[in-house]
């Protein structure tokens, strides 16, 4: 795989970078990070003299209309409308970019879980399923997350960069901030109860422990107009409706417009 070069516009530190841990390391945690990677170091050093914005501009003009892949897409694959929407203008600037959702109706209740999978700004892939007759925000949630892991190491061990969105701090929290905590008190909160959901926490912090050093997690505001936001969510939807209990990829035609005016939840 070539060498890339990543330049941070905002983040704990600034410049251009040739190491993706490096940039991981500056920007996690941060809703307000600001990243993109290119394929030479006279490009990056170019992008970080401009700004975030305009770099965004350009890398939109300069691929309009071509595909992310390197090879044709084969033609049982699902056609890909690439009109983009401006609210996706969120940090999709690792290779690969995995935005996952969970909705419950009504709370506890039937519930779903779904995936937008990004190569970059262009959407790739829909998945949907994971349907609990009486599951929870949370439990939709967390199942999110975890099949948005699995496809995360996928990724990473073909040398990608990844970043994972959610817009539930609870899963992120879980998973990135308590989980070791619970861990060494046998999986029980401070006070001696037994954590929540501890199955599916535990399984999303073992696989977060293997590909944690390459990978970054970032919270998104839901129902923000977030376009990779509110397409996983039309997909957890989806998999509640259907009640489709597998994890399945859309096999429709990636019409944005078309699937936004789904229903959400």
């Amino acid at each position: 795989m070539a060498k890339k070069y990543y330049v941070v516009w905002k983040g704990a530190k600034t410049g251009v970078f040739d190491n993706w841990g490096t940039v991981q390391s500056v920007t996690a945690g941060r809703s307000d990070a600001q990243f993109m990677g290119f394929p030479s170091q006279a490009e990056a050093k170019a992008a970080f003299a401009e700004s975030y914005t305009k770099a965004l501009m350009k890398r939109s003009l300069s691929k309009g209309g071509s595909s992310p892949a390197t090879s044709k897409p084969a033609s049982n694959k699902p056609t890909v409308n690439k009109s983009l929407s401006s609210s996706r203008n969120v940090s999709n600037d690792a290779d690969i970019n995995i935005y996952c959702d969970g909705a419950c109706s009504p709370n506890p209740g039937k519930s779903g879980t779904g995936i937008a999978v990004y190569q970059q700004t262009t959407l790739t892939e829909l998945w949907y399923g994971l349907y609990e007759a009486n599951g929870t925000n949370n439990t939709a949630e967390l199942n999110g997350m975890l099949e948005a892991f699995k496809l995360a190491k996928t990724f990473i061990q073909q040398g990608k960069s990844v970043q994972v969105l959610s817009d539930s701090k609870y899963s992120i929290d879980c998973i990135t901030k308590w989980a070791a905590g619970w861990k060494n008190k046998g999986w029980k909160k401070a006070d001696g109860q037994p954590i929540k959901n501890p199955e599916l926490v535990q399984a999303c912090y073992s696989l977060y422990q293997e590909i944690k050093n390459n990978i970054i997690i970032k919270h998104v505001k839901g129902h923000a107009n977030i376009e990779g936001n509110e397409l996983s969510d039309r997909m957890a939807v989806l998999g509640r409706m259907k009640q489709e209990t597998k994890f399945l990829k859309f096999t429709g035609t990636l019409n944005i417009k078309e699937i936004l005016a789904m229903p959400s939840g």
